[in-house]
């Protein structure tokens, strides 16, 4: 199977670097890094890839190992497409069920590929800060390749998810606000403890395991679907599933038509409908965010540029939904599909019905709508 030779970048200016050291943002512009890979058309790589056993490391050769043995893994990934008949009204709609990943969410895709580079590369220990699921899913890959990790998230974070962070061995502080006031903590920690930072987009790796989903749907389906949703807080899967398509175009895979990308945000801090409506290259950051759909609720995500020039260049765009509505929605997920959404998976459920009602989603179209993780807000 072929190698494809791999460099670090930046996402907005010219420096680049071999992938041989430990890296955060760009020395140069502070934005962030991305892995890029100089592919060309590989029809027998696909071919390969469908036959081997599905998780993360069945796609090796589109990620920034040297060699398997590389990737420290829990069995993530090959989450299923499952159809939705109780939406069958609405579109031809599938869920992607990442509350399948270990950790019973997508934030397990992206840990496991960046833990396992973290630790290649010589980091003695980690950090980052969560506002719920990222934070378990580092404490447990962090298990895994016996590194000590650091977590903070706001003191109003749920029990389970601070009981969850623990119970993997992680030292987790609660911290009065937001995630970004959390993200200062880390990084005074850090900065005492020498540990490696793996917050959102701050570091290369983690949209490397994000963009798998891209990936996936392509096998799930055979081709792409003509809308996604996918509810944004930090917003890597979404960087990550489009650097997947333009990937995928290189390989020879795909054409260049791509799914409309639409970001779903609570109307309580939807810094990216924001920018999206005021046609801003950034997210300015959202005052005061109130949403119980904890993987919401980031005002500032260092991604924006990146999610931004995504959504329009699909022909997609961004929509907020109200606060009061989300827990139901999920909650008819639940009881209709038995599937375990979370209020996120919610808050796409309610973009979806208003996307149909103004008709920028037919009924024709194949939409997939993604439960990024389980109900564990309890």
């Amino acid at each position: 199977m072929p190698r494809f030779q791999r460099r670090l970048r930046c996402s907005s200016c010219t420096w680049s670097s071999p992938l041989d050291h430990l890296a955060n943002l760009c020395p140069d512009c502070s934005l962030p890094l991305i892995v890029e890979y100089d592919l060309s058309p590989a029809t027998e790589l696909r071919s390969a890839i469908r036959a081997r056993q599905c998780d993360t490391s069945r796609y090796i050769e589109l990620l920034p190992f040297d060699d398997v043995s590389e990737l420290l893994g829990l069995g993530e990934g090959c989450t299923p497409l499952l159809p939705a008949p109780s939406l069958r009204a609405l579109a031809d709609v599938r869920i992607k069920d990442e509350s399948k990943n270990p950790t019973r969410s997508f934030k397990a895709r992206g840990m496991a590929v960046a833990v396992s580079m973290a630790k290649k590369l010589g980091a003695r220990s980690l950090g980052a800060p969560t506002a719920g699921n990222a934070g378990c899913a580092l404490a447990a890959y962090g298990a895994r390749a016996r590194m000590p990790v650091f977590v903070a998230m706001p003191r109003d974070t749920p029990r389970s998810i601070f009981d969850e962070a623990s119970v993997y061995g992680a030292e987790v502080q609660l911290v009065d606000g937001v995630i970004t006031d959390c993200a200062r903590v880390v990084q005074a920690h850090l900065a005492v403890s020498g540990g490696f930072e793996l917050s959102t987009l701050r570091e290369p790796y983690r949209v490397e395991g994000k963009k798998l989903m891209g990936y996936e749907l392509l096998d799930d389906l055979g081709r792409l679907p003509d809308v996604i949703l996918y509810p944004t807080g930090g917003g890597t899967g979404l960087i990550g599933m489009w650097k997947a398509f333009d990937e995928m175009e290189r390989l020879g895979w795909i054409d260049s038509r791509r799914p409309r990308l639409w970001s779903v945000q609570a109307e309580g801090c939807a810094p990216i409908v924001r920018a999206m409506e005021q046609g801003l290259d950034t997210a300015p950051a959202w005052e005061n965010p109130v949403t119980a759909a904890w993987g919401l609720r980031v005002p500032k995500a260092i991604g924006d540029r990146l999610m931004l020039r995504a959504l329009r260049a699909s022909g997609g765009g961004a929509i907020a939904v109200p606060e009061d509505a989300i827990e139901p929605a999920a909650a008819r997920i639940r009881r209709q599909e038995g599937i375990d959404a979370g209020p996120e998976t919610g808050a796409a459920l309610l973009a979806l019905e208003r996307l149909v009602e103004t008709r920028l989603v037919r009924d024709d179209e194949t939409v997939v709508l993604f439960n990024t993780g389980a109900n564990k807000y309890i």
